[in-house]
């Protein structure tokens, strides 16, 4: 496949970034995308020109660190995969490849197509996760009968891996989709009842003060999920949020 790409290039988070292109012959269909980055950066490296810098980590479509915007899309043309499971046989021989980073004011532009995602860190810093004390007064797990239908929910939560594809594709730029998803596997538990109202409280104000925009339900998030997280985790939080607020009044 010979392919021209236009890459997003930026120097560091204070530079003006520019689209540069690049031209590349012979690549494998079967190759994945990130592949194909390291076959482009293998040959900007021998004529002394300096690698486009992007992120990646386990490359199995786990981590979530392979955050691109290719052609328009989040993760790129193919439906529920990362960047890294993107093949190049979904594009045409001869075909133009625009590659940026993700766009949000809270996920700012480090180098080349790197962002800083830490905004979601903090998000879960703020309440995703359980403080039960469980040291020497351990449940074994089938002690506790949990339904089928709840635990399948809070599973399903749980297989976001936080990559950012809902902030990018979202015209608000909006964070709920993934605050609602790490709400939901605690809430749909009875381990994540015990502080349910302080949990959303806080992780939906973290979101706001990291400035994420506002869900207006156009759907375009669950679309581009890799994992396929449903929009019904947004108004599951919703719920739990407007209760945390009413619990808040009463006392």
């Amino acid at each position: 496949m010979n392919l021209t790409l236009k890459i997003w290039r930026q120097k560091n988070s204070k530079a003006k970034g520019v689209v540069e292109t690049y031209k590349l012959s012979d690549v494998s269909p079967d190759s994945s995308f990130l592949e194909m980055l390291d076959v482009l950066n293998e040959g900007l490296v021998e004529k002394g020109v300096e690698p486009v810098a992007f992120d990646h980590d386990c490359r199995e479509g786990i981590c979530g660190m392979c955050s691109l915007y290719i052609n328009g899309e989040a993760h790129g043309p193919d439906r529920k995969v990362t960047t890294c499971q993107l093949h190049m046989r979904m594009f045409e021989d001869g075909e133009t490849i625009t590659i940026e980073p993700f766009r949000s004011a809270a996920f700012p532009v480090v180098k080349d197509l790197v962002v800083d995602r830490s905004a979601f860190d903090r998000i879960q810093q703020a309440g995703g996760y359980v403080s039960v004390n469980t040291s020497g007064n351990t449940q074994d797990a089938n002690a506790l009968p949990i339904p089928k239908v709840d635990a399948d929910k809070a599973f399903d939560a749980a297989t976001c891996i936080g990559c950012g594809a809902c902030v990018a594709t979202c015209k608000n730029a909006s964070a709920m989709l993934f605050v609602s998803a790490k709400v939901s596997q605690f809430s749909l538990l009875p381990q994540g009842k015990v502080e349910a109202n302080r949990r959303v409280a806080n992780m939906v104000s973290q979101m706001d003060e990291e400035g994420f925009g506002n869900c207006t339900n156009t759907g375009a998030c669950e679309i581009e999920c890799p994992k396929g997280i449903s929009l019904d985790n947004i108004a599951r939080m919703n719920r739990d949020f407007l209760k945390s607020l009413v619990v808040a009044e009463d006392k």
